[in-house]
């Protein structure tokens, strides 16, 4: 399977699963097959809505373009509503077991995910062939077939991105550092920095609040690393600078630590929270 390896901060290369060219065009169709569903389906309910207004109805017309700019809207914001409420996961991405990530490997940031949905040019100009096609039928000209090789043509950029760069990323993972990684085919809350604690838990290390989000990322990464490949060892270097950042002292095993670490920052910020 290709494989990615990313430099982190503790001067440890973290390896994940790049997904296949066809794993990440089946993720692409089965959105487009959902956003086609909605267009079908938005338009009849339209169709329904207004199916009483005249030709010489001048506020039923503005109405209708309110109406379908109302009703189209989800259509635009599917892919950003969809990431940032699933991490990183669309509809084709759930199903193909992928997700979008930031270039170290942890969760994208709100901001990651506007940048890469405000360059979706590829997916935007298919769904705007999409209705140009419904709405139009044979009534279409010059200008619309030069509308579809000119969405064509940023879909065709796109794919070679994907499957040329090292990362498979396109226009918009490049410009947001993000990156899309295969998951395990059954996720849970262990895939993230998320530990259950104890309410009589009590904290080994407070220092650990000190440490930003994204270096617990890497570390949570690690961890993972180290349990899938069975080498513990290439934890010490990273157990190593965090105790030297953090002035802590401690004979604890590097993988106990760093799990430790873990724990006692969602104890202190969910109680910092409450």
């Amino acid at each position: 399977m290709p494989v990615i390896s990313i430099p982190t901060s503790f001067n440890i290369d973290v390896a994940f699963e790049v997904p296949s060219f066809g794993r990440r065009m089946a993720s692409l169709f089965i959105d487009m097959a959902v956003e086609l569903c909605y267009i079908i389906a938005a338009s009849w309910l339209v169709g329904k809505l207004t199916e009483q207004i005249g030709p010489w109805d001048e506020d039923g017309r503005h109405n209708l373009w309110a109406i379908q700019l109302l009703v189209m809207a989800p259509l635009f914001l599917y892919h950003i509503i969809m990431e940032i409420t699933t991490n990183g996961q669309s509809i084709g991405k759930k199903i193909m077991h992928l997700r979008v990530v930031n270039d170290n490997g942890g969760k994208a940031s709100i901001s990651q995910f506007l940048i890469r949905w405000l360059l979706r040019v590829s997916d935007l100009w298919i769904v705007v062939i999409l209705i140009l096609l419904l709405t139009l039928g044979s009534s279409a000209d010059w200008q619309t077939f030069f509308i579809f090789l000119l969405g064509f043509g940023f879909l065709v950029t796109d794919i070679v991105l994907v499957a040329s760069s090292k990362k498979s990323q396109r226009i918009g993972d490049l410009l947001a550092h993000t990156i899309v990684i295969r998951t395990n085919k059954h996720e849970d809350l262990s895939n993230t920095i998320f530990r259950e604690v104890r309410e009589d838990y009590v904290p080994v290390f407070p220092q650990v609040m000190h440490i930003s989000d994204r270096d617990l990322n890497i570390i949570k990464n690690l961890l993972d690393n180290a349990h899938k490949t069975h080498r513990y060892d290439s934890l010490k270097m990273a157990a190593d600078r965090v105790k030297d950042y953090l002035k802590i002292e401690t004979d604890m095993e590097p993988y106990q630590f760093l799990d430790k670490l873990l724990e006692d920052y969602n104890y202190l910020s969910t109680n910092q929270r409450a």
